[in-house]
């Protein structure tokens, strides 16, 4: 991390400390029991990590996106669980409020957010609508000073715990020109006819908050509106370019939580006589481990650099978020193959990266996805 500054460095090393001491300790039974530690999370909000991007104005640290990765990062090494509720807690709860809302919103939603005293989800996703936000089903009309909206949410993180205020969902609004107007509004927890159905049985994350959501006739305020109306996948789109840095800081941390734990189990693991690090297959797996951390970490820190710059950083997020993925899926590959046997069982932390791993290839943009942006990005029009 030899181009962080000495307040990074600082911030770096209490998360990390914080991971070590609080987090890792709990992970395994956390994982197995599919439970999120609110008390866990409550401490994160204590260490001012949800209000790390955030103006001071507003209960935030006056921090940046970088420092945001950072703290990421340092969780991803031994809880993706607990990094992912913090990425979207951040990425996809308050920073669509913080960006879009209105004042009103932001004095009345903010400062629980970013103490990490309240979680919000955003709702995007849809069984036929994905990589392809465009396909909305979702749907949200004006009757009087209401909105009324119908549809259903799929995959949507911190939207039912027990602190979750609110979902930000997107609702096709009207047409214009043949095509759909797609707007952002917020719902309310409870509101009637707003179901937050019973939480998946997941391959990995197991201990991360991810539900379906149902609207039936849900009526909220006109005043719910986040952003103008029909900007909403607009605003969503730039918004998931800001997520991507934080995924793939995620994904670095993932990286060298499995390098980590290798490097320790091949120097204590003996085999024919002599420790398995000593083998120059174990070497020169681990040596590729480590440039896939090191790649990995410069490509979203650069895209950070740039975000917090305020330069165009799009394609640079698409490309660390692949980089990353892609890193934390080999080097949790590699690290089962180190571990053995052992490699296999739950308890230990790398089993619990191979599973995790996997949904950073997907989640806020598939490594298709990221393929299309870069392929757009050099001007390869389709």
């Amino acid at each position: 991390m030899e181009d962080l500054n000495d307040e990074e460095r600082e911030l770096a090393a209490m998360v990390r400390d914080f991971a070590d001491s609080v987090v890792a300790p709990q992970s395994y039974e956390a994982d197995r029991t599919h439970t999120l530690s609110m008390d866990v999370v409550g401490q994160m909000g204590d260490l001012g990590l949800f209000g790390l991007p955030f103006p001071e104005e507003h209960g935030g640290q006056g921090g940046d996106y970088m420092a945001l990765g950072i703290a990421i990062e340092a969780l991803g090494r031994v809880d993706q669980s607990i990094a992912i509720t913090l990425e979207a807690g951040v990425s996809l709860g308050a920073m669509p409020v913080f960006r879009f809302g209105t004042e009103a919103q932001k004095q009345e939603l903010l400062p629980d957010l970013l103490a990490g005293r309240a979680l919000a989800g955003f709702g995007l996703t849809e069984p036929e609508a994905g990589s392809d936000a465009g396909a909305t089903r979702t749907t949200a009309r004006l009757d009087g000073d209401e909105w009324v909206i119908d549809g259903s949410k799929q995959f949507i993180t911190n939207s039912g715990t027990p602190i979750t205020r609110f979902v930000t969902v997107t609702a096709v609004t009207g047409s214009e020109g043949g095509r759909k107007e797609i707007s952002t509004i917020i719902v309310p927890n409870g509101t009637q006819g707003f179901t937050v159905e019973a939480p998946y049985d997941k391959v990995g994350w197991n201990a991360s908050d991810t539900h379906p959501l149902t609207f039936d006739g849900v009526r909220v305020p006109a005043a719910n509106l986040l952003g103008g109306r029909g900007s909403g996948f607009r605003n969503f789109l730039s918004i998931l370019d800001e997520g991507r840095i934080a995924i793939a800081a995620l994904s670095t941390g993932a990286a060298e939580g499995c390098l980590e734990a290798s490097v320790d189990y091949a120097k204590s693991r003996t085999i024919f006589g002599s420790a398995l690090s000593t083998r120059q297959n174990a070497q020169f797996t681990l040596a590729r481990m480590r440039a896939r951390v090191h790649t990995a970490r410069l490509a979203w820190h650069h895209a950070a650099r740039l975000r917090d710059e305020g330069r165009p950083f799009a394609e640079q997020a698409a490309i660390a978020k692949l980089v990353a993925g892609e890193a934390a899926m080999d080097n949790a590959r590699d690290a089962t193959q180190i571990f053995g046997g052992n490699g296999f069982m739950n308890e230990f932390p790398v089993a619990r990266h191979y599973r995790d791993s996997k949904i950073l290839e997907i989640g806020e943009g598939t490594t298709e996805v990221q393929l299309l942006v870069i392929a757009r990005a050099l001007g390869l029009a389709g």
